[in-house]
């Protein structure tokens, strides 16, 4: 899978920035502080990202609610877990990876990990 597109990013990055699910209208409120974006517009995206697993939607009244599925967060662990597959060396892909991080932003992210978490040293 290949990331969002320039507006995909921006309806998430709304939804995201939400509190609880919101309607269309509200997205498209949201969106025109920024650039405005038609309200057909906003659903056939708002559709599209629920067809790729991204969004949910709730009924409610006449109209619908729509959420995510996954933080912002669990999509770049998605992205980065994309790229490594793609990699034709996975483990060279990793390392220089890793190899960017900070020291001490790779410790906090060690250190984060629970013993009982698959792969953790639970020995």
């Amino acid at each position: 899978m290949r990331s969002f597109g320039q507006l995909e990013a921006r309806v998430m990055n709304s939804l995201w920035e939400a509190d609880e699910p919101v309607t269309v209208h509200e997205v498209v409120s949201d969106l025109g502080e920024q650039k405005a974006v038609a309200y057909t517009t906003v659903i056939t995206v708002l559709e599209r990202l629920r067809g790729k697993g991204w969004v949910s939607r709730s009924r409610e009244g006449r109209s619908y609610r729509y959420d995510t599925t996954a933080t912002k967060h669990q999509y770049s662990a998605h992205l980065m877990s994309q790229v490594l597959r793609e990699a034709p060396d996975r483990s060279a892909a990793l390392l220089s990876f890793v190899g960017q991080l900070e020291v001490s932003e790779l410790r906090d992210v060690l250190d984060a990990i629970p013993d009982e978490a698959p792969g953790g040293s639970d020995a």
